[in-house]
């Protein structure tokens, strides 16, 4: 059972089936190993995530207690195969793969490999811009100047206020409870801080989902649904029944009437159905035939009782028979012929 199990964590891990690990390590995390290494690399669960840039699944490994730490047969860590894909130019790697391991395992930072490196030496220059890329700065700078630009203009306002009423800041001390100017600036900017949060919120919030139909109107539609079904699928059907009745009615017609010479097997006799007792061969051949229309059922009936009658089937394919299946098919045929004659006397 612990084997199955372990199998399939390997199994899950590879093909990123991260539910059905998810519920592999919910119901049966004490019987798993996750620090069982496999292949001629020596992995774990946990490194081939990393290799496969699976964070999601790494992120539940770490949850369900993998170790970081534990090395390849490079000496590798996890970490190291993440600062590796991070230097590589991974976009996302760093922020979704490195630094949950990081923070999951931070003594990791300082284990070497065989090679003599810690995961910090493989980030290089390069992985550091795509920490911090530059549209970050950009937007950071942004901020900051937006910032500057804020203060600026709250302080010239405050300057014009002051030129058009001096008589009301001759005194900036007027009471215990007084607001001075730093008090003052510092509350309009944190205001002017919430209201952006505000509207930035609004701007990203998702719009409301429709809302869910009512159950008899879904009723209904399940009902709608279920009738489209079944109609396509009767049609289906018959299209399916026509055409193997045109190729049984084609291989009547060409096998009885033809004046070929060539010897006939078993499995060259245009059966109604090629296998099958003779009952069935003979319900076979009344397929898309209505018993309800009794003319039609009979003459149907009757024109199968002369094309498989045991005397007349051997005047017309008698000599052209070959020796070896000449007994099986002639009492196949005079069975198939009493099954129609059964049929046509309970149609009467």
């Amino acid at each position: 059972m612990t084997l199955r199990y372990q199998r399939r964590l390997w199994r899950y891990v590879e093909r990123g089936r991260r539910h059905k690990l998810h519920r592999l390590l919910r119901h049966h995390r004490e019987v798993l190993d996750l620090g069982e290494t496999k292949g001629h690399k020596n992995q774990t669960p946990l490194h081939r995530c990393c290799a496969l840039l699976d964070h999601k699944a790494a992120i539940l490994l770490l949850k369900y207690g993998a170790d970081p730490s534990l090395p390849d047969h490079r000496g590798d860590t996890a970490l190291h195969l993440a600062a590796r894909h991070v230097a590589r130019g991974g976009d996302r790697v760093y922020e979704n793969l490195f630094i949950p391991l990081r923070i999951h395992c931070p003594s990791a930072m300082s284990i070497k490999n065989r090679a003599g490196k810690t995961p910090g030496d493989l980030l290089n220059t390069a992985a550091e811009e795509k920490w911090c890329p530059e549209e970050t700065l950009e937007e950071n700078e942004a901020e900051c100047e937006a910032e500057r630009e804020w203060r600026r203009k709250l302080l010239n306002e405050y300057e014009d206020e002051f030129q058009e009423t001096p008589w009301q800041h001759e005194d900036f001390s007027t009471g215990p409870n007084s607001e001075t100017f730093e008090e003052w600036s510092d509350r309009i900017h944190r205001e002017y801080g919430q209201k952006r949060r505000r509207e930035e919120e609004q701007r990203h919030r998702r719009p409301k989902k429709e809302p869910p139909k009512s159950s008899v109107q879904l009723q209904r539609f399940l009902e709608q649904e279920h009738l489209e079904y079944l109609k396509r699928a009767q049609a289906k059907e018959e299209e399916v029944q026509a055409a193997k009745r045109r190729r049984y009615e084609e291989g009547c017609s060409h096998v009885f009437s033809s004046d070929s010479s060539r010897p006939l097997c078993y499995k060259d006799i245009p059966w109604p159905s090629s296998t099958g007792t003779p009952e069935e061969m003979a319900a076979a051949a009344l397929r898309g035939v209505d018993p309800s229309d009794k003319s039609a059922y009979r003459r149907f009936l009757r024109r199968q009782q002369a094309l498989w009658h045991p005397d007349k089937f051997a005047q017309r394919c008698g000599t052209r028979l070959a020796e070896q299946d000449r007994r099986q098919i002639l009492d196949t045929v005079t069975a198939l012929s009493q099954a129609f004659n059964r049929l046509a006397e309970a149609a009467k």
